[in-house]
């Protein structure tokens, strides 16, 4: 479980601000930030380093704050912010991410790609906090990425999982490392009660 004084840094909260923005334009992020407490990131995003920047509690208010606004159509638009927050990385972040080479990767048969690109991305997430706690689950018949410290679900409770924007990131990373689309379901979640929320990569959606 996240501790109650868990915090996130810097980079990856430009990183998720800057995705918002893309998908739900400026007047958008600002009347969330408002919402959900945070008004001094209006027009002022974090520098792009590994200092702490807010709490983890309120990074999941930010994303209930989404969720809450949207009604129905919100989590569609957490998973487009997730998309776009993997793309945000692999430009402006790749020394984070820490992402294998394209070309090298095409080399390995499509279940070797999906484990090395979550891998990197659990990776990449224990370098911005010691705290975190996130793995690969390689011995179902589909591979998933697993975290105990997921900081979207913190201090929030659900009958259903609500990951959304986790599912958005997971998917285009998939997709970047294999070049197909496909199907990630969250079948655990700390906001259930669950121990971790647990992201299993189905088949490809053209398959």
């Amino acid at each position: 479980m996240p501790r109650e004084d868990a915090v996130i840094v810097n980079a990856l909260v430009r990183q998720a601000l800057v995705a918002a923005q893309e998908v739900m334009g400026e007047n958008g992020l600002n009347a969330i930030l408002r919402n959900s407490g945070l008004e001094r990131f209006i027009g002022n995003f974090p520098p792009n380093d590994m200092n702490p920047s807010i709490q983890t509690s309120q990074y999941a208010s930010l994303n209930a704050a989404i969720e809450e606004f949207y009604g129905r159509g919100g989590p569609g638009i957490l998973k487009r912010i997730g998309k776009a927050s993997f793309e945000y990385g692999l430009r402006e972040q790749s020394a984070l991410l820490g992402v294998a080479a394209g070309a090298a990767l095409k080399l390995l048969p499509e279940r070797q790609r999906i484990k090395v690109i979550l891998n990197q991305v659990a990776s990449a997430l224990k370098k911005t906090n010691a705290q975190v706690e996130a793995w690969v689950d390689d011995s179902g018949e589909h591979v998933a990425y697993l975290e105990s410290t997921c900081a979207i679900c913190h201090s929030r409770t659900s009958e259903k999982p609500i990951c959304h924007l986790y599912i958005g990131s997971i998917g285009e990373a998939v997709r970047w490392a294999t070049g197909r689309e496909h199907v990630i379901t969250e079948t655990h979640c700390l906001a259930k009660g669950d121990p971790y929320c647990r992201f299993e990569v189905g088949e490809a959606k053209d398959a």
